[in-house]
């Protein structure tokens, strides 16, 4: 695996194929391996890079006060370094707002924006009562003996998750820094991206589970009614973590999507 080096953060992506670039941006509690499928599938393509942001997987640890400008602007690091914008840019739940956060800075590098199961912050998105319950769940299980991200968290699939990737939500469960899930919560809970919805003018994919109960469907909706280039696609039976829960369909959609838009 590569890094670049943004300021004194070294970010560590994976890339493989060759054609037009797709960046895909993980949620929290992940790295760049939960693109596994995608990458996969993908690469012969597409140039697809799968970075691990800041405080997860291979990259260094979050520096003090970092914030999600600061996410949005290492993300664009990235895609200078590899000479790929503008890009289609993938997100899923955190990381599709970041994905939003690097338009918001960095609109340029943006050819097309594909959001999966995500939200405009928290705050944007859900009831308050809802976030305040999310943090509050989030903090207890971060404070229990050993702090581990529970990778079968209620929610985060529509069933049981995919026995073939059992593993590798494990493994990656296992590399959770508590201070990033900290710092990231704390994030999500404040952060309110509605204001740039109508400001979006790349054409977006937004792509989610039917089943979704971490981002319900109401979500969706509120994106599609506020960004002007978009198009919803509603994956049968599926819940929050969909690139995994039903790859083939997952990557059919994101294909059709870029590959009109190459």
């Amino acid at each position: 695996m590569a890094s670049v080096q943004v300021g004194g953060v070294e970010v560590a992506y994976a890339r493989a194929g060759h054609g037009p670039p797709l960046v895909l941006v993980h949620g929290a509690g992940a790295d760049g391996r939960m693109w596994q499928p995608q990458l996969d599938d993908l690469k012969d393509e597409f140039t697809v890079v799968a970075w691990d942001e800041p405080g997860a997987g291979r990259s260094s640890d979050l520096p003090a006060g970092f914030s999600l400008e600061d996410f949005a602007h290492c993300l664009a690091a990235v895609i200078e370094a590899l000479r790929l914008g503008p890009a289609h840019v993938a997100g899923l739940s955190w990381g599709g707002t970041v994905v939003l956060e690097l338009y918001r800075h960095r609109p340029e590098l943006v050819r097309t924006m594909i959001l999966a199961d995500t939200y405009a912050g928290w705050k944007g998105s859900l009831p308050p009562e809802e976030v305040a319950a999310r943090v509050e769940g989030a903090e207890r299980m971060l404070a229990a003996p050993g702090g581990r991200f529970d990778p079968t968290l209620p929610g985060l699939f529509a069933g049981d998750p995919p026995a073939e990737f059992v593993p590798l939500l494990d493994a990656m469960a296992d590399d959770v820094r508590p201070q990033t899930m900290g710092a990231e919560l704390f994030m999500m809970a404040g952060a309110d991206e509605r204001d740039l919805l109508p400001a979006i003018t790349v054409p977006t994919l937004l792509l989610w589970g039917e089943l979704d109960v971490r981002s319900p469907l109401s979500v969706a909706r509120a994106f599609q009614d506020a960004v002007a280039n978009s198009e919803l696609v509603v994956l049968p039976g599926v819940g929050h973590v969909s690139n995994l829960e039903a790859p083939e369909r997952f990557n059919h959609a994101v294909r059709r999507f870029c590959r009109a838009r190459a």
